[in-house]
């Protein structure tokens, strides 16, 4: 009988920068929350996307307050990839977006009607293998995301519920797993009905995992943008129900790294004047969810380490300390905000 892996440990532990080691990847930064902010960043990532170009990003449940503005997106879209499609799939809950039909309405609610989207897992699935992982061999994805070359993982970062903060890694590792069967292998303890009964540590590392397999199948056809802006504690799948921002918003990061470009987000969130990232902080510790990071490295997914590229400022190399230090704290909503949800209203 296979012995049962065990995960590991120290999810709820940062590690400093100045604390880990080896090579450095390259994470461009901009302070631009903008159209024109989203358009620069992309030009210094986005040349390797060649052919067919998918985009994943999170398109919300019904009438949530916090995902990407859609002005951005249809900007960068139209003027970088007018013939990329949104990919998408459908949930593992009962839902805004479980089934296709509801999915598709939610999209319209929600702005999602510039460009095609393709809920992936609408015609059924497909394995990806998971090269070198513990949990899985092979992880089950939207049959559609076969289709494209390229991929263009477009995030907003934010905490999340189980995952303590959804980056790139959660963006892939659960956003492109088909909505039945690779979500619930993620989630859910084989052969119970606990349906959320993964949780920490091994719930980290079977998302990475999954995140590996989509990796692994596009490079180095790939490449992140993460926005730091509206960063509720909670997830966009919680939708209007999201807790209220309190995170002060921070910029736009890019890199062709998933790991350099979600530690990089999290050592802002630490270095956050005046505690600035106190919610957040607390939100992916109880979670455990640092394990993403320390299990990414493992994986040979990317750096912990790398040099912070300031694109407003002649590409000077900073430090997370160096781009959070003016930010004042609390969060104020920008002209974006369309869905309120239990945002405060400035």
């Amino acid at each position: 009988m296979k012995t049962r892996p065990e995960p590991g440990t120290g999810g709820n532990m940062y590690v400093p920068y100045e604390k880990r080691d080896g090579a450095e990847s390259v994470v461009f930064f901009t302070r631009d929350l903008s159209e024109e902010g989203m358009k620069k960043i992309y030009d210094r990532v986005g040349s390797v996307l060649t052919g067919k170009v998918a985009v994943k990003l999170h398109t919300g449940e019904a009438q949530g307050p916090n995902f990407l503005p859609r002005p951005w997106v249809k900007e960068l879209l139209g003027s970088r990839l007018p013939e990329s499609t949104i990919v998408e799939t459908n949930t593992y809950y009962e839902g805004s977006r479980y089934t296709t039909e509801e999915h598709r309405k939610t999209l319209e609610i929600n702005g999602w009607t510039f460009c095609p989207v393709d809920i992936t897992d609408e015609h059924g699935v497909a394995t990806l293998p998971v090269k070198n992982g513990k949990w899985f061999e092979e992880m089950h994805v939207g049959k559609g995301l076969l289709d494209y070359d390229s991929l263009l993982v477009l995030t907003h970062f934010k905490g999340h519920t189980m995952g303590g903060f959804g980056g790139s890694n959660k963006n892939i590792g659960i956003g492109c797993a088909d909505g039945r069967v690779g979500k619930k292998e993620i989630h859910t303890p084989a052969g119970t009905d606990d349906m959320w009964g993964i949780s920490e540590e091994e719930f980290m590392e079977r998302m990475t995992e999954s995140a590996k397999s989509v990796v692994d199948h596009f490079a180095p056809r790939i490449c992140f943008i993460n926005t730091m802006r509206n960063m509720s504690v909670s997830c966009d799948c919680e939708g209007s129900e999201a807790e209220p921002v309190v995170t002060p918003d921070i910029g736009i990061l890019a890199s062709l790294d998933i790991l350099a470009v979600d530690n990089a987000c999290i050592d802002m969130i630490y270095n956050l004047p005046e505690n600035g990232g106190k919610a957040l902080i607390k939100r992916v510790e109880s979670r455990h969810g640092l394990r993403q990071l320390s299990y990414m490295k493992e994986l040979g997914m990317g750096n912990d380490r790398y040099h912070l590229i300031d694109i407003d400022n002649g590409d000077k190399v900073i430090t997370a300390a160096e781009a959070v230090k003016d930010i004042e704290p609390g969060w104020r909503p920008d002209k974006y905000n369309v869905f309120w949800g239990r945002n405060k209203r400035a």
